[in-house]
């Protein structure tokens, strides 16, 4: 009887690992930008000497920061998600099911490299 493999090759880690650290470094640089934006770091308008005349204009951009707010919340998790991926990989115990125990396929980790659940268990949850 074979055995099954409970986790994977330190080589098979190396190219997750690498998959995640290109993935953290657009994710930081896309917060970094979403960030600048909400504080208006680049902004030379007038937006905020400029009578309020236009309030039209002022509820759209209340309504662009909020999503861009909400955005950057959602940057922030995914970029957590990638440094506990890589604590994992560090531990080696990266891309194992954190339900089943068993391995979460390849191509998921490639695909979503922060995963803890293949796509079974994941559905099984939701359940």
């Amino acid at each position: 009887m074979a055995e099954i493999r409970k986790r994977y090759s330190d080589e098979d880690l190396a190219e997750f690992k690498k998959i995640i650290d290109e993935k953290l470094e657009r994710a930081r640089l896309d917060y970094n930008d979403m960030m600048r934006a909400l504080r208006n770091d680049e902004g030379n308008d007038v937006a905020d000497t400029s009578p309020t005349y236009k309030i039209l204009e002022e509820g759209s951009t209340t309504q662009n920061k909020a999503e861009l707010i909400m955005l950057a919340q959602r940057q922030q998790k995914f970029i957590q998600g990638l440094e506990a991926a890589l604590i994992r990989i560090a531990n080696k115990t990266y891309g194992v099911d954190r339900m089943t125990g068993e391995l979460i396929p390849k191509e998921r980790l490639r695909a979503v490299p922060h995963a803890t659940l293949s796509v079974e268990s994941k559905m099984k949850n939701k359940h």
